[in-house]
């Protein structure tokens, strides 16, 4: 299992949901389950105790860490006044979010927590509930969240800063507070993958033909799974995937699983991790369970040594200035998402083209270490996302030092920064106005908080 303990906490705390308790107290009430208390309304909106406290379990080892649990507790009392503040003026304003909408970010969620936790089956059991159920319960945060997300937008979305603004924002920094950037990367890469051999294939789906007619004549598929599938996950499981939802699987693997009928025996079907043949398990609705074996064609040190001399070749044409990096890459490289874009690699937690090292695969970044900026590597042999060898030549774009930061080295930082502290300017000017016609009452238990805002609605 993959998760950590820091993710069962986030895990917990976003999939429990917050469902209005039947024993709701008042604010300053005292009778009735402690935790199930209403401790603040904003128009229709209330907000319960449960609420702050599985937000502060959920966050206090990572979030707060300098602040005591009061303070700590006020500042997510003041976030949850906001959010509700934008949720009942959405309802207003008749602002809605599309079933579709919330549908797609609870698959896109639902697939994150499979797989950190390692599968639907694992995340059902630990929390003793179907994937339906939780997503069920999962729904109205949900929509509240992208309710919050649509309001801010749109009071937000014409804002924009200028480098005359980045310039003042930065220059409002004293020098002692200006932030300490760590050492960064940019780098980018041309992948190419030895394709298979016809032979390898015609052997793969020779022995899945082998294997499928064995068990067409009475032999225990499961069995033959477990001995067989090159799948790690499933095979142990005798090939079983578990229950999943449509949308989940590959297209190929998708359309026939959905198609099974009884306990028929698919053919041979090829996907982008090799060939398998399923029987179906069970199917309810838009949720299908399958056993599969899968076998992957192995790459032979003929295809291999292949790969190699064609970025061998196209070293040699950058060589002698015949073609740049950026057009090979657009050219030759097999990795769809970079190829365009000259092989830049995008940094996934951020979006942008820079990386710190800790960021990096280890493997990369020892190569990257000893090349000087603007040097184009040796090819490099090194496993794709999909797990599949395939050489690489990798180009360091820039590297910085540590540093303070500076307009020069961090101008994109610095604009983000800017345009959020803006934005959040705006913000505040819009809650100012919208207390004055909202309903607004806080509990006793945190009306001794000191928020950044007054929040002083109608009594």
């Amino acid at each position: 299992m993959k998760i950590t303990n820091t993710i069962t906490i986030l895990l917990l705390a976003m999939l429990v949901g917050v469902s209005s308790p039947s024993s709701a107290q008042t604010p300053d009430g005292t009778t009735g389950r402690n935790l199930d208390q209403i401790v603040g309304f904003v128009g229709d909106e209330v907000i319960l105790k449960s609420e702050i406290e599985l937000q502060y379990q959920s966050q206090a080892s990572v979030a707060f860490q300098g602040y005591t649990e009061e303070q700590a507790k006020c500042l997510i009392m003041e976030d949850n006044l906001f959010q509700k503040l934008l949720i009942n003026e959405a309802r207003v304003d008749s602002v809605e979010v599309s079933d579709e909408q919330v549908d797609g970010e609870l698959d896109r969620r639902m697939r994150y927590f499979v797989d950190q936790i390692g599968s639907e089956q694992q995340l059902e059991d630990y929390y003793g509930k179907s994937i339906l159920e939780i997503k069920s319960e999962f729904r109205e945060m949900i929509e509240h969240q992208l309710l919050v997300q649509k309001m801010r937008a749109r009071n937000t979305e014409n804002i924009k800063v200028t480098p005359a603004d980045v310039k003042a924002y930065f220059s409002g920094i004293p020098e002692d507070s200006l932030p300490y950037i760590n050492s960064e990367i940019e780098f980018a890469h041309i992948v190419k993958k030895p394709p298979i051999g016809e032979e390898e294939r015609e052997r793969i789906k020779s022995k899945l033909e082998d294997l499928r007619r064995r068990i067409v004549n009475g032999e225990d598929f499961g069995m033959l799974a477990y001995m067989y599938s090159e799948d790690p996950g499933s095979a142990k499981q005798n090939g079983e995937l578990g229950p999943v939802e449509r949308g989940a699987l590959v297209p190929e693997f998708e359309g026939v699983a959905f198609n099974l009928k009884g306990e028929e025996v698919s053919e041979i079907i090829e996907t982008e991790y090799g060939y398998h043949i399923m029987q179906l398990i069970e199917r309810i609705g838009e949720r299908v369970n399958v056993r599969h074996i899968l076998l992957t064609p192995q790459v032979s040190s003929v295809d291999l040594k292949n790969a190699r001399e064609i970025l061998d070749s196209i070293q040699q044409a950058m060589l002698t200035d015949t073609l740049t990096f950026a057009e090979a890459a657009e050219k030759f490289s097999d990795e769809e998402e970079t190829r365009m874009i000259g092989g830049k690699m995008i940094n996934p937690q951020t979006g942008s083209t820079k990386f710190e090292p800790s960021q990096v695969d280890p493997m990369l970044l020892f190569s990257i270490d000893k090349m000087k900026v603007g040097q184009t590597s040796e090819p490099v042999l090194m496993r794709t996302s999909d797990g599949k060898e395939a050489y690489h030549l990798i180009k360091l774009i820039r590297r910085t030092d540590p540093h303070r930061a500076s307009l020069e080295q961090d101008y994109q930082k610095l604009q983000a920064a800017a345009l959020e502290e803006k934005q959040s300017h705006a913000i505040t000017k819009w809650i100012a106005k919208k207390q004055a016609d909202t309903y607004i009452k806080i509990g006793e238990e945190y009306s001794g908080c000191t928020f950044t805002s007054s929040w002083k609605g109608l009594q």
